[in-house]
């Protein structure tokens, strides 16, 4: 009777374990929409089964002001994905305030299907609180799903 009920629980405990991924933590780098800004800071993503969530810590940017954060795919204008122009992924968007130091701090999940194409992964000046980009970005890394 013990074994029965081990084996179910054993293949329930490796199927849970299949489905998750080691997260990988990328760098920051300044981008020329960010002039005066000192930006640094990392992107961390994790997969777990259909789910990618994302966090980011960012030091350097302006006070108190909204940004807005979203993975892109492959532009054609350079190899350097953060360079190249690529497609927002909208579904990826992320919007947060920095704090009176500069630093901001972001937190999303997204459908891994949405963003198993992307880069990059940037982050614009925000208009408002709704997320709209105000600059062709300001921070930016490279992402390999």
């Amino acid at each position: 009777m013990k074994k029965i009920l081990f084996m179910p629980a054993l293949a329930l405990a490796l199927g849970s374990c299949a489905m998750m991924y080691a997260p990988m933590t990328y760098t920051l780098a300044k981008q020329p929409a960010g002039g005066a800004l000192s930006s640094s800071g990392t992107v961390t993503t994790t997969r777990d089964g259909m789910t990618v969530m994302t966090s980011a810590m960012v030091s350097g940017l302006a006070p108190n002001t909204y940004y807005v954060a979203h993975y892109h795919v492959q532009g054609t204008a350079s190899t350097d994905p953060c360079s190249s122009g690529g497609a927002p992924i909208m579904s990826s968007a992320i919007v947060g305030q920095s704090d009176a130091m500069g630093m901001l701090k972001l937190a999303g999940s997204v459908a891994a299907a949405d963003v198993m194409n992307a880069t990059y992964f940037n982050i614009h000046t925000a208009k408002d609180a709704t997320g709209a980009p105000a600059d062709a970005g300001v921070t930016c890394t490279s992402v390999k799903m």
